[in-house]
């Protein structure tokens, strides 16, 4: 098992920046890549970005290019999302999760933090 903390959520205006941490506990070898999702009440959970905890590769949604970045600290086993530029659509209950790269490359969570809410007002 791997436990998932988060911290960082708030309310930010428009335009604004925030930090969101999550540090990992437990059984972290046995997951190979870490990320980020956000879920709107009524609508699916979306994984927004995404880390490989080898080598470093990151893969992002469309909608959060160029404004979020994703970064590993393995010594600590925590993961960042750095967001900035958010705009009122960003706003939703984000969680990190770690899991497997799939041979075809797609990332499987297997675990999820409790989320933390993030709120930006315009």
């Amino acid at each position: 098992q791997v436990q998932l903390v988060e911290s960082g959520g708030g309310l930010v205006q428009a335009g604004g920046s925030l930090r969101l941490s999550c540090t990992a506990s437990g059984r972290t070898f046995s997951s190979s890549e870490m990320g980020w999702s956000r879920q709107v009440p009524g609508k699916e959970r979306e994984l927004v970005a995404s880390i490989s905890q080898s080598d470093g590769n990151t893969h992002y949604a469309d909608s959060v290019k160029g404004r979020f970045t994703i970064a590993r600290d393995n010594a600590k086993n925590t993961i960042y999302l750095q967001m900035i530029s958010l705009k009122p659509e960003d706003t939703a209950i984000y969680y990190c999760n770690a899991g497997r790269t799939l041979y075809s490359g797609t990332y499987l969570p297997d675990y999820w933090g409790q989320g933390t809410q993030v709120t930006v007002s315009s």
